[in-house]
């Protein structure tokens, strides 16, 4: 059996809040509770094999013309097997079949998101953003993450 990604299931939501709130204990990334991933599971990608989640991400559409992969969290034990990059390629591969023109992230790790074409932009250009959920951030305005953006059905 090989590595699967695909759209995440209702019975996979406590394994996925699991691998999430591992990072967000070390500060790498946002809390997420069971209410917030039933109510946005459609947001969820996993990535799948032999029955176990080894990572999960999320396309969550922020307005018309934009939104953010986020949550991208890959299992210790199974990181560098190209298992963040098949879901951040699922979440972009969404986004242009919903004619969504930008997708952006916020992260600690630049380098990685820009061998996907994404480019650093003022965090200030995203205001939906900021005040959404960041401002509930206990490292919010100080925050260290760099914003990138991509185009993904230019005009």
């Amino acid at each position: 059996m090989e590595m699967v990604m695909r759209k995440a299931k209702i019975n996979e939501v406590k394994e996925i809040q699991k691998l999430i709130n591992f990072y967000a204990e070390q500060g790498l990334m946002l809390f997420r509770s069971l209410q917030e991933l039933y109510g946005n599971l459609r947001d969820y990608f996993v990535c799948e094999e032999k029955g176990e989640i080894l990572g999960t991400c999320a396309l969550h559409i922020v307005w018309e013309d934009l939104a953010e992969i986020k949550s991208l969290a890959v299992k210790e034990k199974s990181r560098g097997r190209g298992i963040g990059g098949g879901l951040v390629n699922a979440a972009l591969k969404e986004a242009k079949s919903l004619n969504i023109k930008n997708v952006f992230v916020l992260t600690y790790k630049p380098e990685f998101f820009a061998k996907f074409g994404f480019k650093e932009i003022d965090k200030k250009e995203l205001p939906q953003k900021i005040w959404g959920e960041c401002i509930n951030c206990a490292k919010f305005p100080d925050c260290e993450e760099v914003a990138m953006l991509k185009q993904i059905n230019p005009d």
